[in-house]
């Protein structure tokens, strides 16, 4: 016989694929390497590279120091500012928006998932709800995507960013790279786009058909008396008998 619960095995580990999608982009939202500068002039930037993240841009400096960092100079990146690139807009608002969506489509899927392994069999909406957590993850992973492609091209154009004074950077790096940041947000995206796709493919069972039983071979009586026998008398003759009626059964109830 199939189960209900029977068929959500692939959307059960879909949810933790979804899960783990889901952490590594919040994970990649607050690194700073999403892109890697690199510059020759070490009189403040004392290691040469400087990364440039969504929400700031740091690098390791043994003569300016931020407050509360050991060796680190790092100035915030403000959504507002005139100098902040679209891309990094784009990142700072569409990876926030697929962090809240990939909730509700994590959420979304507990639920489903609640309905098929708890008996609630007979409820017609089981698949519309995985429909819907399905649509929730592939729309976080298209939100999220959106930006880490476009940080992609700004690193293999070489644009720049036109930073203020105060954050200490050069109007233009010697060269720069794609950071851990982008790969860790690239890498969660597709397991988030992986989990959508499993979701949407969810299908009720068929029901199964009534069997069909095979036809009796032997007369049922309804007034429970024997059923004829077939037999073989000392002559080898077949011959119809019928169970007889035991004798001390009679003579008792003539008693």
């Amino acid at each position: 016989m199939t189960y209900l619960a029977h068929t959500a095995h692939a959307q059960l580990c879909a949810l933790w694929v979804s899960c783990v999608g889901w952490t590594l982009t919040a994970v990649a939202l607050g690194l700073i390497q999403w892109r890697i500068w690199q510059v020759s002039d070490r009189e403040i930037i004392t290691s040469g590279e400087a990364w440039v993240g969504i929400w700031r841009a740091c690098f390791n400096s043994h003569t300016l120091v931020t407050p509360g960092f050991m060796v680190m100079h790092c100035k915030y990146i403000s959504l507002t500012e005139a100098f902040t690139p679209p891309e990094i807009v784009a990142g700072q608002v569409l990876m926030l928006l697929s962090l809240l969506l990939g909730l509700c489509g994590n959420a979304s899927g507990v639920y489903a998932l609640r309905n098929v392994y708890f008996g609630m069999q007979k409820n017609p909406q089981i698949r519309v709800v995985f429909f819907i957590t399905g649509g929730l993850c592939l729309l976080a992973a298209g939100m999220s995507l959106i930006p880490l492609v476009w940080n992609i091209n700004s690193v293999v154009t070489n644009q720049t960013i036109k930073f203020p004074p105060e954050f200490r950077l050069p109007p233009a790096p010697d060269s720069q790279q794609v950071g851990c940041g982008i790969g860790v947000g690239m890498v969660g995206t597709v397991l988030m786009i992986v989990s959508g796709i499993v979701f949407c493919t969810y299908r009720l069972p068929v029901r199964l058909q009534p069997r069909i039983l095979p036809a009796l071979t032997q007369e049922v009586y309804l007034d429970c008396t024997l059923p004829a026998k077939t037999v073989t008398d000392s002559q080898g003759a077949l011959t119809n008998m019928r169970g007889s009626d035991n004798p001390a059964f009679e003579f008792h109830e003539h008693l």
